[in-house]
């Protein structure tokens, strides 16, 4: 009779646990997805994944040198949620920024990390082909990073003629960059207290931790951001 309870109270327990582990948690990021949960999102519809690619480099005196992956995975995040068919996959956070001998471009500035144009756009192809392997249909280049943005065209452009036969799609959303570089740019001129309301709440990137990622006064800043 004792083994008979236990034994019932055995397969509760796991009845119990494995509907709690079949639901998938309210997350787009696929890094904090197990395989089967994924596995399951995609054959619910879940075929697009937005692989977004930011940057590690300084951003003048005012900014951290995550900046961009921080921005782009924030933003990653609300147009998965906004589409409702979508994920997003890690942040690139290593994109092309100048040569290292002599240092070029960001690469004078203690902090940025640089790769290769061939390798980043490497990455971004054998990302893309991971993803279409396990059935995703649209790759969404999403670059917050201006030296990206060829790299990016290039790879979609040279994987969609490899694949037109098929039903996958690689999309290098360039418009993404550029909304974003011309509205920083038009505000930081401004100078004003809508700049800052702008860089630390819309954009949702004021601070990693207990760290600011954007200084509270830029009254005094003058140089230029990318």
């Amino acid at each position: 009779m004792r083994s008979s309870a236990l034994a019932a109270a055995a397969c509760l327990l796991l009845t119990w646990v494995s509907g709690t582990f079949a639901q998938a948690p309210d997350t787009v990021f696929l890094e904090e997805l197990t395989w089967t949960e994924l596995r399951d999102l995609i054959r619910s519809g879940k075929t697009t994944i937005i692989l977004p690619t930011g940057g590690t480099e300084q951003n003048g005196p005012h900014m951290a040198l995550g900046k961009h992956n921080v921005r782009v995975k924030a933003l990653a995040e609300k147009i998965a949620r906004g589409l409702g068919n979508a994920l997003v996959a890690p942040v690139l956070a290593y994109v092309p920024e100048g040569r290292l001998a002599p240092p070029t471009g960001h690469m004078r500035f203690p902090g940025t990390i640089t790769t290769p144009g061939e390798v980043f756009q490497k990455v971004l192809e054998s990302a893309a082909r991971s993803f279409r392997l396990h059935g995703f249909r649209d790759v969404v280049l999403l670059g917050d990073h201006g030296a990206a943005q060829a790299d990016q065209k290039a790879v979609a452009a040279r994987l969609n003629r490899e694949w037109a036969a098929t039903p996958v799609r690689v999309h290098a959303v360039e418009e993404y960059y550029r909304a974003g570089d011309v509205e920083f740019r038009q505000l930081l001129r401004c100078k004003t207290s809508r700049t800052v309301r702008f860089l630390q709440q819309d954009i949702d990137i004021g601070s990693v931790g207990e760290r600011r990622l954007v200084q509270d006064d830029l009254s005094s800043y003058d140089g230029a951001v990318s």
